[in-house]
């Protein structure tokens, strides 16, 4: 019945001197009645679709020419929405940047799509869309074309969309309210839709629950969307919902097929001597762990040894899961399509069953384990001299935890001798030496123009219950620095060898910031009051990166800079790191939490088989081909991306919870904050210590200190007397409101600013 409309609008809108109409207006010229206005709508919806119609201003519909239709180009890629329900609009991110008209080579175009043009799309689904001019502002909409300015010919397009081609996600999370016999579902994500009609209701299911919802139809943005209800989760506020709540609406598995399980419990613990009789023996070495106190899969040792020619020797053992996960294998499909472990904040989701992610492949003290183990060799300055890759059997001697490692690498060596018990004193040296040689690397590797980008993290402590009673702050110190610099060099090492030879293998790549992207973050630094130069040459960013450290912007400042960089994935084509400086690099030191890292495992260890190594087995798995590898790399790099978008949102929402819990507790407790940056709506401000960011909105200032947004300025100025409110300035807040929906804080602000000439240091601060 909805397409007898569309020959009678056809004819309405092609007919000389046809004026564009709305929606209602059209329906009155067509003598819609009142039980045809949903086919009507349908129709229209139809026809806007297709691109044959479209909508001008004010709403207004006319026939798009048949030369304009002909003309726009068709892209593929993937839609991101805005979280402001209001508007609904989004940004197009295409697959091939190239076949955007006007964007050079290496740009990553974000097109932006009105909210009336976004068709039946949801948030992340891959849809066609046709590039159509952009409106003209909505200041001068009312003005006749003919008194406008000249518009110009460089306008960036807009893009419409014209297809869904795959829905990416499928389950929806929100609240059921039901009224007589209609059912509906409000999401949770404010990047979808207001409301879903739901087809179908659990038994049980009350109004006012958190459930889960798969997706089902949308066929006209008229229309609701539909999907029916597959699990109840239970009241807003029990212990879990909120975590379970996230974890569904990214599609995160929870638990593992049986066939994996399976799988996973028929692996025997016990190593067979012939195994071990072809390996590598280093169950005699001193070999230990240093992991996060939490940790329970534990995949990298190390072991460091330095010869009195000064020659070091770097032996990076890594959990030999390839041995355990065969191709092919439910195992193996399994953890290809989970791609990683995700940390959350209150469980781990992990790749691997926990009989091998806590088990037999976890580097656990005092058994034995296989691994895959990068022998490396450096001189004295740390330069490195050789590699050799060789399968291992270890026995650790010690796990320690970052916060025990660095306590004893805090101690004087006069202090070594007084440690109790000659193993732990030999390790705890062991420790010392491991040091020296990491902080050689260390230094080599930023002197070759690596960026700083690493700090401190905080995470919400949790009870038994699940609720935030606390939070943990993590430096990044000398532990961690040690650790990361031996995998990194075991990263750079066997990426050199993959690279060198025909086989094919997986990469870990960072390509080239946009150089504007980076000035606008070297205009947020200049804000702060730090000299900055061109950013696009690495030795001025590392200089503004040294400048910044320890200083209380330090954080936000980091965040902002990774945020105006590309994002780091997976590729079949070794192109380099940007942020590493390094031209070889790959993902292989955490094959228990990282497919990337089993697949280069399988890989070299094919390469090994081929040259008749001497511990390499006589057959080695088989590789994907080059095509399959393609595949694989876009899949567990949008399966990370996922995976850390979750992982912050869920520590986010704990840490507000455990604001709102010290607020609810204290009274109205103040917080130190610093401001970030200032736009006309309010000023952006980071809590010290807890590094949570809100706004103090424009219109929680206070009216009697006459603030107004200076746009030259970027900051808000009050009346004479007044301090100024930009970024850099230090005030005391209260928090004001939440909004869970959008993940919005809002602060007022208690105290006035202060501001030095430079920006002052933490407190903490060395």
């Amino acid at each position: 019945m909805k397409k007898t409309f569309i020959p009678r609008i056809r004819e309405l809108l092609s007919k000389p001197g046809y004026e564009p109409l709305n929606k209602s207006e059209l329906a009155r010229a067509l003598r819609v009645r009142t039980n045809q206005r949903a086919a009507f709508r349908e129709s229209l919806a139809e026809m806007e679709s297709t691109g044959e119609i479209d909508r001008g201003r004010k709403s207004r519909y006319r026939l798009v020419p048949r030369s304009a239709k002909a003309k726009a180009p068709s892209l593929v890629g993937t839609i991101q929405f805005s979280r402001d329900r209001k508007r609904q609009s989004a940004v197009f991110l295409p697959d091939d940047p190239a076949a955007v008209p006007g964007f050079q080579a290496g740009d990553r175009p974000r097109i932006f799509v009105p909210g009336r043009f976004t068709g039946t799309a949801l948030d992340g689904d891959r849809v066609e869309v046709h590039l159509v001019e952009p409106e003209p502002p909505r200041w001068q909409r009312h003005v006749p074309p003919s008194r406008r300015p000249k518009e110009r010919t460089d306008a960036e397009p807009h893009a419409k969309v014209v297809r869904v081609v795959e829905r990416v996600r499928t389950r929806v999370v929100g609240r059921f309210h039901s009224k007589g016999a209609r059912a509906a579902l409000a999401p949770e994500d404010g990047r979808l839709p207001a409301s879903f009609r739901l087809s179908s209701v659990l038994p049980g299911a009350e109004p006012g629950d958190i459930v889960v919802a798969e997706f089902t139809a949308w066929d006209s943005p008229s229309s609701q969307p539909v999907a029916k209800m597959v699990e109840v989760l239970g009241r807003e506020g029990d212990p879990g919902v909120d975590i379970l709540s996230i974890v569904h609406r990214y599609g995160l598995p929870l638990a593992f097929p049986e066939a994996v399980l399976r799988e996973a419990e028929a692996v025997e613990e016990a190593i067979p001597s012939g195994e071990i009789a072809r390996r590598e023996d280093w169950r005699g070495r001193e070999v230990f762990t240093i992991d996060p106190e939490d940790a329970k899969d534990f995949d990298d040792a190390i072991c460091v040894t330095e010869r009195p020619d000064g020659i070091w020797e770097l032996a990076v053992h890594i959990a030999d899961v390839s041995h355990y996960v065969k191709p092919g294998s439910a195992l193996d499909r399994e953890a290809r399509r989970r791609g990683n472990s995700v940390y959350l904040a209150d469980r781990v989701l992990p790749m691997l069953p926990e009989p091998l992610s806590n088990g037999v492949c976890s580097l656990k003290p005092g058994v034995e384990r296989l691994t895959h183990a990068a022998i490396l060799e450096f001189d004295a300055s740390g330069k490195a001299t050789s590699a050799r890759f060789v399968s291992a059997v270890i026995r650790s001697r010690r796990r320690y935890t970052y916060e025990e490692a660095y306590a004893l690498m805090q101690l004087d060596p006069a202090d070594l001798a007084a440690i109790p018990g000659e193993e732990e004193r030999s390790l705890a040296s062991h420790l010392y030496r491991a040091w020296r040689l990491a902080s050689k690397l260390r230094e080599r590797r930023f002197a070759k123009g690596s960026l700083d980008l690493e700090s401190a993290e905080v995470k919400a402590i949790l009870d038994e219950q699940g609720r935030a009673v606390g939070i943990k702050r993590s430096e990044y110190d000398e532990s961690h620095q040690l650790i990361e610099e031996f995998m990194l060099a075991a990263n750079e090492a066997v990426a050199r060898e993959t690279r060198q030879a025909p086989v094919a293998s997986l990469y870990r790549v960072h390509e080239d910031p946009d150089p504007a992207k980076l000035e606008e973050f070297a205009e947020q630094a200049r804000a702060f009051g730090h000299r900055v130069g061109d950013v696009s040459n690495r030795a001025e960013l590392q200089k503004l990166l040294r400048d910044i450290r320890g200083r209380l912007e330090e954080h936000g400042l980091k965040i902002a800079l990774l945020k105006s960089l590309r994002r780091a994935a997976y590729s079949k084509d070794p192109v380099g790191h940007y942020g590493l400086a390094k031209s070889d690099y790959t993902h292989f030191t955490s094959p228990i939490r990282r497919y990337a890292d089993l697949v280069v495992h399988r890989a070299l260890r094919r390469l090994l088989s081929r040259r008749h190594a001497p511990t390499a087995p006589a057959k080695a798995d088989p590789v994907p081909v080059e095509a399959e590898l393609e595949g694989i790399a876009e899949h567990i790099s949008r399966t990370e991306r996922i995976a850390a978008d979750a992982e912050a949102d869920t520590q986010r929402l704990k840490l507000v919870e455990y604001l709102e819990r010290v607020c609810l507790e204290e009274g109205e407790p103040l917080f130190d904050a610093i401001v970030l940056e200032a736009k006309a709506v309010g000023a952006f401000v980071e809590l010290d210590g807890l590094y949570l960011k809100g706004m103090i909105r424009r219109a929680d200032l206070p009216p009697s200190l006459g603030y107004s947004f200076d746009r030259g300025g970027g900051a808000f100025r009050g009346r004479p007397g007044v301090p100024d409110i930009g970024a850099g300035c230090r005030l005391k807040v209260r928090l004001h409101r939440v909004d869970r929906e959008k993940g919005f804080l809002d602060f007022i602000p208690v105290t006035l600013p202060k501001r030095k000439s430079r920006p002052s240091r933490s407190r903490d601060a060395g």
